[in-house]
């Protein structure tokens, strides 16, 4: 696949939004759109400190993807019939496909090009009630998610189609998946109101201080709370050390419709889409298609070991693209590269995660996934209901998502998208006719002898 192209001057060097173009494609300083005819700002210190800058960058923006949303993962993994050896396994496999997989595209390319697991699909997994099949069965399904990933980078009909997935109702079915695993910071706080106050606070706290580091703050709340309150046998932690666990993959259509496409929708829609805009955003103009395409081929390479998706990241990748990796657009790269050996490292305490997981009480684990998938519930809400004309369909698509109906082994994802769709489909053939039917009548209108108050006989 071909590299993605070189950015354009970014927002940060030029200090103006980078969608903001001249219709003669100049950039609004009048500068050299490819930043290569005018000199970038400099790093004060010097390239010691830019290396530096963009180091702390990566590191940071690999600590709060992982922190975040860990949780999540290993929840999905486990919903769909994973061992805690194999979750382990599957945290420690995408985590070194997205460190391998940042460094490379952001090396060759030059580009900030920032990799994340696809959260929005690891909630998918932690929503659903399984599948007959077992683990074996959800691999196959990740395998079949990444080969329609790869096909989405080289053949761009199928990427468009994503988009044609009308806006109110991938929302709602987004939102229908996120809902139940919000509700538990609530159930948490119920069962154990010590740890799962401190929990929620301390996310309340920071996040009114820096967003960002809500989740992150919370997780080091509950690791704290845990240790301090908890008896942990250490006989019982398991492995520290993570094993690549190989699982033979099984194919069936049940895992297929009920999982594999629900999970390349919401990465798609959630996650590669978002980050090609976070890119855009902060002045880089990448090709989308070879990007989706290497995203696809290590999500293929992780799902073997557990992984279920590699993709763009959304969120932390504007710590990379921004400002915060240094002012120099054309070297932020390097934070990217750095998150990616992060999170290669960080793989390395997969297990340790896991048997950390295991021996904690449950509803305080849930508890740090529901908090960290809040703001994605906020943001599909609001794009689910925004639209008063279409809201009714996607309330069906959100009521039928969250019931978690499941149809032939097929899960309520699929049937509240299918839900949802039909009578947004219903609705548009009213609509359409209706206007067809408006338009006929005026052409039908007879013209009126004003002298007689009857039609005009001609």
């Amino acid at each position: 696949m071909p590299a993605p192209r070189t950015p354009a001057a970014g927002q940060d060097a030029t200090g103006l939004d980078p969608t903001e173009q001249d219709p003669t494609g100049q950039d609004p300083t009048g500068q050299d759109p490819t930043g290569q005819g005018a000199e970038p700002e400099q790093e004060p210190g010097g390239e010691r400190a830019a290396v530096l800058r963009a180091s702390a960058a990566g590191l940071v923006a690999a600590f709060v993807g992982f922190s975040s949303s860990f949780a999540v993962v290993l929840e999905g993994l486990t919903k769909v019939g994973a061992s805690h050896t194999e979750a382990a396994s599957g945290l420690m496999a995408l985590c070194v496909a997205m460190g391998v997989c940042a460094i490379v595209l952001s090396l060759r390319s030059r580009l900030p090009i920032s990799i994340a697991w696809s959260t929005p699909g690891a909630a998918l997994l932690a929503g659903s009630a399984g599948t007959h099949g077992g683990f074996p069965a959800a691999v196959g399904a990740f395998l079949l998610t990444g080969v329609l990933v790869v096909l989405s980078g080289l053949w761009k009909p199928l990427g468009r189609w994503v988009s044609v997935i009308p806006t109110p109702l991938a929302n709602a079915m987004l939102a229908g998946i996120l809902l139940p695993l919000c509700l538990a910071p609530a159930h948490a706080v119920k069962s154990d109101p010590a740890v799962g106050l401190g929990v929620v606070l301390t996310w309340a706290v920071v996040g009114s201080v820096r967003k960002l580091y809500a989740v992150p703050a919370a997780v080091v709340a509950a690791v704290v709370l845990i240790a301090t309150t908890t008896h942990i046998d250490t006989g019982t932690l398991g492995p520290m050390w993570p094993h690549p666990v190989l699982v033979a993959p099984h194919f069936t259509v049940a895992a297929a419709v009920g999982i594999a496409l629900p999970l390349y929708v919401v990465t798609m829609a959630s996650q590669n889409i978002p980050g090609i805009a976070v890119l855009n955003v902060n002045g880089y103009r990448p090709d989308p298609g070879p990007l989706f395409g290497w995203t696809g081929v290590f999500s293929l390479l992780s799902a073997p070991f557990g992984g279920h998706a590699v993709n763009l990241a959304a969120i932390t990748a504007a710590l990379c693209a921004g400002e915060e990796a240094g002012p120099d657009p054309r070297k932020r790269y390097r934070a990217a590269a750095v998150a990616g050996g992060a999170y290669i490292l960080l793989g390395l305490g997969a297990a340790a995660a896991v048997a950390f997981v295991n021996a904690s009480p449950p509803n305080v684990i849930e508890a740090v996934a529901g908090l960290a998938l809040l703001g994605a519930l906020g943001n599909s809400l609001t794009g689910a209901m925004a639209d008063a004309h279409h809201r009714e369909p996607a309330v069906v698509t959100l009521v039928v998502t969250v019931s978690g109906v499941t149809f032939f082994g097929v899960s309520g994802a699929f049937w509240g998208l299918g839900a949802g769709g039909l009578l947004y489909a219903l609705r548009y053939w009213q609509d359409t006719r209706r206007d067809r039917g408006a338009d006929r009548g005026e052409q039908a209108l007879p013209a009126q002898d004003v002298r007689r108050g009857r039609p005009d006989p001609r």
